[in-house]
């Protein structure tokens, strides 16, 4: 059997290649309609057929890759202005004779926990948050010695250290914040699968964030969900139905998805139109 693994946000699915008829660079162009399915994102045509397509990630995340990468880089530029204004805080009251100044930095020890337990599958955006940590260390070292040298009324060496930091570790972790802002950016670009019940005509498409590689299994070595999903599981018909195994990848496992059972039985059931019923639309 051959499989096809595809990212959604922090898990990997698999589907077979049979049920595929074709994937697509997603380019937010889908026609819209009203559905409360708050996975159904529009139509899109295949063939000239209007093809329903369905967010991957909201189904299996409860939440949008896309939706996800927006709330990390709305977390980078909160703390990106939090150090700004922090370091010009600082700054304006290191210059000022008569201001009384404390080395306590605990107010940034959550930035510290924020970058120390950042996760993500991106090993770029991994490295490039994980160098945040020497020049963020190697500041507050610089900022104790203009402190330090404040509190002994040097303002010619605060002056000097004030522009080391500017100079040195505030540039690279400027740099660094917009390196992990264009990586999430850069690194996201969703496509559309096309899936087919009978290898001719459309069935669903699915949003998924990029294409893995193909591996061939056999029956025998998908661990079924079953007993799995018994204990502890709090899913909706929708998913369960559809992830029918557990394939062993070499760090995790990917889970394979029946895509012709995307849709609840009693949706299908409850709709009166045969292209409705085909589709899951309404």
């Amino acid at each position: 059997m051959e499989l096809i693994n595809f990212k959604v946000g922090c898990k990997t699915i698999s589907l077979k290649i049979l049920d595929i008829l074709l994937t697509e660079r997603f380019d937010n162009n889908l026609t819209t309609l009203p559905n409360n399915n708050k996975s159904f994102i529009g139509v899109k045509d295949y063939m000239d057929i209007p093809t329903p397509v369905f967010d991957l990630g909201i189904i299996l995340n409860n939440i949008s890759t896309e939706q996800s990468n927006a709330h990390v880089l709305k977390q980078l530029r909160t703390w990106q202005e939090k150090l700004l204004n922090w370091f010009n805080t600082l700054q304006s009251n290191l210059l000022n004779s008569s201001a009384s100044i404390s080395s306590n930095d605990a107010e940034l020890q959550d930035f510290v926990l924020f970058y120390k337990e950042f996760n993500t599958d991106n090993e770029d955006l991994k490295l490039t948050m994980s160098r945040l940590n020497e020049p963020f260390q190697s500041l507050l070292e610089t900022v104790k010695e203009a402190i330090s040298a404040h509190n002994q009324s040097d303002y010619k060496q605060v002056s000097a250290l004030l522009e080391k930091i500017k100079r040195s570790n505030l540039i690279q972790l400027e740099r660094l914040f917009e390196s992990a802002k264009e990586q999430i950016t850069l690194d996201y670009k969703p496509i559309i699968v096309f899936t087919t019940k009978d290898g001719l005509n459309p069935h669903v498409g699915l949003l998924v964030d990029k294409v893995e590689d193909n591996i061939d299994y056999k029956k025998e070595d998908i661990k079924p969900l079953d007993k799995l999903t018994e204990v502890g599981f709090d899913l909706d018909p929708q998913t369960k139905n559809m992830m029918r195994g557990l394939i062993k990848l070499s760090q995790k496992h990917s889970v394979l998805i029946d895509p012709s059972v995307i849709f609840k039985p009693t949706q299908l059931e409850e709709s009166e139109s045969e292209e409705t019923q085909a589709y899951g639309l309404f």
